[in-house]
């Protein structure tokens, strides 16, 4: 392991922040940085750090001070006042206690805010205070867990590094965790630093770059003499390979998707579903293709902060029936079935020592594994999913390197338990939950204004949204846009919705992505200006393709992918006001458009057997914004202008005014529209929303 220390930046860190936080706290934002920087040394906000200094308050007294890092922030991007800061003096005679319940500690520890708005000081808030250094890290090591979780462990520790750390066996964070570490420390006062079992490491220096180097020595020293005790790798039988992996992983997620999901009790939207995220790296792969991967994979987590995010163990699904998809599906099943049984049964073996009060988890597995396959991860979004791939990718790497030369030993399943379903570890997870958050939407024709706002729409309220469109310029540069603001959530998926095989692939790409769909935005749609007369059969049959035969290849395809899924979905027909009110020259885009609305309320009737809503909007005279014009209005424009002597300002003021509310439409109203249907607000399917600011003649409303 290198150091990443530089003088610079820690200077440059000076520079912006001292003024304002002080030298202690800028040097302490700097090697949190570092630490957070590296994933063989914390994961996703595990880990913390402080430091001790002097604070003036709003006496102009200066008083002892510790800044703790806040529960829940991520190491790697700590800002200064993700420290949060308390009076130190307070906290150091908590020691004289004897007991401090987890409600008491908390109480305490946030009555010496030195400022109410901060975060909630880390778990480990009084080990920082209790030490008495001026700085203070704590990781979680990859390889000193590699040392610690095996049946010697603690042998293995002494033998790495002797004096130089003291050993606490494994103890529940809090209160006992910060005692017995300071009084091991002062009975040791030539240590450095602190090995937990079964959790990680705390190191401390009365400067950053002190605590900072020795932690980066002492994971080194631990590398090497893991390193050193490897005899041999794990044994592979047949080592599959990464396409076909990902092209078993197409039949499986569907199935696998619907369920993992959880029964909500709400009649609206019955399932919660997850976000699936396969990890298909040749380490996983080789891993659950190995003699002893199944040994291996249904020992504990590595340390109790992984728990928020794999649960205790995993499941694994021994065998699959890779050549019978029915036979395989049907493995599943009863698979996931016996691991929630199980898990209810551990909760119930458990729960007189779990905290009252506190509701009982989902009981889906958050990994599963499946020789052949590699490993599937979970989450109630792909930001939650990812961190689950990343901590299970560190773990499975760790205990193949233990199974290699030792006996694995994780915590015990009391100890797991009282982790698992400790509030204060779940307290830094807990947030507001967007209303489409799980769910995966599917949006045709997204390029156009249309489809740019509805996918906005969808977004701003969670949702994870594939963009999709013939590719081209116009489809890059909106998901270009809309990825900055929203990251990992949207990906772009080029549909020829003419095509049965690129709609199908195009659902492909969206189910490797996220393991399943919700919802399908059916938009696509093209425009023709000509009287029936003058109109040319190929032309005609060329809106036909797109507007009936592309809404129908894309209501079959959801309606089978859905089916397989069992959790019912959404799919909402952008249909247009001339299915009720047809335009002349305009019979080419208004007979279509009925075709397809036609064609959508036929499928309410069809799926609502499993589950699946369909519904239309039909909105009116939707002109874009400057950035992104719509394209039926760049087809139909010039030809209405001309009609009515108007130009572009003129053409969309006569719509306007033509109205009931003399509103201008835009595409944000079409997507509120199709937000009423998605978050669903009313047991409806088979209706239409008229967006059109009010139109007499486009009833029926």
């Amino acid at each position: 392991m290198q150091s990443r220390w530089l003088q610079e930046e820690a200077d440059q860190f000076l520079s912006e922040y001292g003024t304002e936080w002080g030298e202690d706290l800028a040097l302490r934002t700097y090697s949190a940085r570092l630490l957070g920087a590296d994933s063989n040394l914390v994961l996703h906000g595990g880990g913390n750090t402080s430091v001790k200094t002097l604070h003036t308050n709003l006496l102009g007294e200066l008083i002892p001070a510790i800044f703790v890092k806040g529960s829940g922030h991520d190491l790697a991007t700590i800002e200064p006042s993700g420290h949060a800061g308390l009076e130190l003096d307070h906290l150091l005679r908590l020691r004289k206690l004897r007991e401090l319940n987890d409600d008491a500690m908390v109480k305490e520890i946030r009555s010496r805010l030195l400022d109410y708005r901060s975060p909630n000081p880390s778990i480990e808030t009084l080990v920082h205070a209790f030490l008495p250094a001026k700085f203070i890290d704590h990781t979680h090591a990859d390889a000193i867990l590699g040392l610690t979780n095996q049946v010697e462990g603690r042998e293995l520790v002494k033998a790495a590094f002797g004096d130089e750390v003291v050993i606490i066996d494994y103890v529940k964070p809090g209160f006992d965790l910060a005692r017995a570490t300071v009084e091991a420390a002062e009975a040791l006062p030539e240590a450095k630093a602190a090995v937990w079992m079964l959790h990680g490491l705390v190191t401390w220096g009365e400067t950053a770059g002190e605590a900072y180097e020795t932690t980066i020595r002492l994971v080194t020293r631990a590398e090497e003499f893991l390193a050193q005790r490897q005899d041999s790798p794990l044994q592979i039988a047949v080592s599959t390979e990464i396409d076909k992996a990902k092209a078993r992983w197409n039949d499986v997620a569907p199935t696998l998707r619907g369920l993992l999901a959880e029964s909500s009790g709400n009649l609206d939207r019955p399932y919660l579903p997850l976000i699936l995220k396969p990890l298909f790296s040749r380490p996983a792969l080789d891993f659950v293709d190995s003699d002893t991967g199944r040994e291996l994979a249904l020992t504990p987590p590595l340390t109790s902060d992984h728990l928020i995010r794999t649960k205790p163990y995993p499941l694994w699904i021994d065998t699959p029936e890779w050549g019978d998809l029915s036979r395989l599906e049907t493995q599943l099943r009863e698979s996931v079935a016996t691991y929630r049984t199980d898990y209810e049964a551990y909760v119930m073996r458990n729960s007189e020592s779990g905290e009252s009060g506190l509701k009982v988890f989902d009981s889906a597995p958050r990994v599963v594994m499946m020789p052949g396959l590699g490993v599937i991860c979970s989450g109630k979004d792909i930001h939650e999913a990812r961190i689950c791939v990343d901590v299970t990718a560190h773990t499975l790497d760790m205990k193949a390197q233990i199974g290699g030369g030792g006996a694995y030993r994780g915590m015990l399943e009391g100890e797991l338990f009282s982790m698992e379903y400790r509030g204060l570890q779940h307290a830094k997870l807990r947030q507001d939950e967007p209303p489409l958050r799980r769910q995966v939407a599917i949006v045709t024709g997204a390029a156009g204004a249309i489809g740019a706002g509805i996918c906005r729409g969808l977004l701003e309220q969670g949702c994870h949204v594939a963009v999709t469109d013939l590719p081209g310029p116009r489809l890059d540069s909106l998901v270009e846009q809309l990825g900055e603001q929203f990251g990992p959530r949207v990906i772009s998926v080029a549909i020829d919705v003419t095509d049965r095989e690129s709609v199908s692939e195009g659902f492909n790409s969206v189910v490797s992505e996220w393991g399943g769909v919700d919802l399908v935005i059916v938009n696509a749609g093209i425009a023709l200006v000509s009287s029936l007369e003058e109109m040319e059969l190929e032309v005609f049959r060329r809106l036909e393709r797109v507007n009936i035969e592309g809404t129908l290849l894309m209501l079959a395809e959801a309606g089978r992918r859905f089916r397989r899924q069992g959790i019912g979905g959404d799919i909402v027909l952008l249909s247009t006001k001339n299915v009720f009110a047809p335009g002349a020259r305009f019979g080419a885009y208004s007979a279509t458009k009925a075709g397809a609305h036609q064609l959508a309320r036929i499928a309410s009737l069809e799926l609502a057997e499993i589950g699946v809503r369909v519904n239309m909007v039909a909105p009116d005279a939707v002109f874009g914004e400057s950035d992104r014009k719509s394209g039926l209005w760049a087809e139909v424009g010039p030809d209405r202008m001309k009609a009515r002597g108007l130009d572009e300002k003129s053409l969309q003021e006569y719509y306007q005014t033509r109205n009931l509310l003399k509103s201008k439409v835009t595409a944000e109203h079409v997507s509120n529209a199709v937000l009423f249907f998605a978050t669903r607000q009313t047991p409806t399917s088979g209706a239409t929303i008229p967006v059109d600011g009010g139109l007499p003649d486009a009833t029926p409303r």
